[in-house]
């Protein structure tokens, strides 16, 4: 089983860079559909960013677009997202998650439920 561990949240002020990091535990995760989602205090999970086992990405809310940006890097079995701008709206847990049934013909997937590994979240705080 795929597991994952995402690394780089932290606290920030409005205005700073991060770039989190999700890394796979077999090289498996090069064949999946890979997505962030973050979730705010007391707001459902919402997709953020993903990317394809091919490298096409796609993004979640106009609000990230242009400020957020997903890459993957198959040698270090790792997706990353790099974030901008940051914004006090911003601020929530992000999640790493892989679509283990991805194939060539399904197309990606912005929903929850079509992520069946997930890593643990990493808290992101944009705060003065």
């Amino acid at each position: 089983q795929v597991q994952l561990v995402e690394s780089g949240g932290g606290l920030v002020q409005p205005g700073d860079s991060l770039r989190l990091s999700c890394t796979a535990s077999e090289r498996t995760f090069n064949n999946f559909n890979m997505a962030w989602f973050r979730q705010a205090p007391g707001k459902e999970r919402e997709f953020v960013a993903g990317i394809t086992w091919n490298d096409l990405k796609t993004y979640g809310p106009d609000s990230v677009k242009g400020r957020f940006t997903i890459s993957r890097d198959n040698a270090k079995i790792t997706v990353f997202l790099q974030m901008n701008t940051l914004k006090p709206e911003d601020t929530a847990v992000y999640y790493c998650a892989a679509d283990r049934s991805t194939t060539p013909w399904r197309g990606f997937s912005q929903k929850i439920r079509d992520y069946d590994a997930w890593g643990q979240g990493t808290q992101i705080t944009v705060s003065d």
